[in-house]
């Protein structure tokens, strides 16, 4: 079979008809420019669609955030890809990590209608959380009902709930974990300093969260 390449800028009655004789399906892309749809009429049947953290996680100098959720057929997958480079772990066991005293340190809000009902998931290490001085390398995932979460504030302050605690330091060997608890639709996640805290922040780290759901 010839493959067809596209980008948005082609999307044509042209270009659509040739997807749906040529490879027998039809495609389209939403007016947000983030979600591509797969499918003849039905809009569930494939669909990708970015996620954003909160302003305290994006306004790091040399955070590196991206995720998504893929859609395909009965399965929603949720990938959240991110360098910790530049946050800060708080100063204590079980404080919020993100910019350094910065409001709304959310990686990202888990919806019904984005990311379905979640039955699985699981964190990975790919690059040894360090830095120049001391920083904490045991980092755990927290869900919360609340957006607000605050840089060197307790995650208790919040009303969370734990999904991983490592009970170590990351390591390259140290992977993946399966998530013991799964975050609530309209809950936000959190990275959460566990072991103990610091004040410095991140020279390297970088982690992937994935979770699996279902259609709500």
């Amino acid at each position: 079979m010839t493959k067809h390449t596209f980008k948005q800028s082609d999307v044509t009655g042209d270009t659509r008809e040739i997807a749906r004789t040529a490879l027998g399906y039809d495609w389209n892309y939403l007016a947000d420019a983030e979600t591509l749809l797969f499918g003849s009429t039905d809009e569930t049947a494939f669909r990708m669609q970015n996620m954003s953290p909160g302003s305290g996680i994006s306004s790091a100098t040399g955070v590196v955030y991206k995720a998504n959720a893929t859609y395909a057929g009965d399965i929603i997958k949720t990938e959240i890809l991110i360098d910790v480079t530049g946050l800060s772990p708080g100063g204590a066991a079980a404080d919020i990590i993100g910019d350094n005293d910065a409001a709304n340190c959310h990686i990202g809000q888990i919806t019904a209608a984005l990311n379905g009902t979640i039955i699985a998931g699981e964190m990975r290490c790919f690059e040894t959380p360090t830095s120049g001085g001391t920083v904490e390398p045991d980092i755990d995932l927290y869900s919360a009902t609340e957006a607000t979460g605050t840089e060197n504030s307790a995650i208790s302050d919040l009303t969370e709930t734990a999904l991983l605690n490592t009970g170590a330091d990351w390591t390259l060997t140290k992977q993946p974990m399966a998530l013991t608890a799964l975050p609530a639709a309209s809950e936000y996640l959190y990275l959460v300093s566990s072991g103990s805290g610091d004040t410095g922040a991140y020279t390297a780290g970088i982690f992937l969260i994935t979770l699996w759901g279902h259609s709500a």
